[in-house]
């Protein structure tokens, strides 16, 4: 008998990613609250062929405006709950914290990564990262997984690990990630 294959995931991360973010001054936020979110219009079939390849997709997302006071927790479980809705998304796993918290889950470090692993199983070398910021691709570097940075030509610095691949869209992501397999 052979035993079980760890399941294979791509880690996503929501804003700039599957959700529009709001640009101000060449860096991304995320959107005001549910009445403003914009799914990207390539992220239902994107999701759906990885999902069709037998990838598990679990979102691992920063959120530290509610502990800096810019938006009520509610709102952005209200974000989490339509994207949820709209995509085949199978978990998603937060950060609440900020910086100065030192938090073992907030990205750049991989604790959301491990945590979505140790729930799932998850075969982190044989899995892929989807990011649009330096802090997405370190964090799927340090967790030892395949990472992808969708360029949205932010003004931030570049991360610290060399992305295995670099994409336009979620859609060229997927793509790479269908044909690397």
């Amino acid at each position: 008998m052979n035993p079980a294959k760890s399941p294979r995931a791509v880690l996503l991360d929501r804003d700039g990613v599957l959700v529009e973010p709001v640009v101000r001054e060449g860096r991304p936020y995320p959107p005001e609250g549910p009445g403003n979110l914009k799914i990207y219009p390539d992220a239902p079939d994107a999701l759906a062929r990885l999902k069709d390849a037998g990838f598990l997709l679990v979102i691992v997302t920063n959120q530290p405006d509610v502990i800096r006071g810019n938006k009520a927790r509610a709102e952005i479980e209200a974000v989490n709950a339509i994207v949820m809705a709209r995509l085949p998304i199978d978990d998603i796993f937060v950060c609440w914290h900020d910086d100065a918290d030192g938090c073992a889950c907030r990205k750049p470090k991989p604790g959301l990564l491990l945590q979505a692993a140790a729930r799932y199983g998850i075969d982190l070398p044989a899995s892929f990262l989807i990011g649009d910021r330096w802090r997405d691709v370190d964090a799927g570097a340090a967790a030892g997984c395949r990472t992808i940075l969708i360029d949205r030509h932010y003004r931030e610095p570049e991360p610290s690990a060399i992305p295995d691949f670099r994409a336009v869209s979620l859609a060229e992501a997927a793509e790479w990630i269908l044909k690397t397999e």
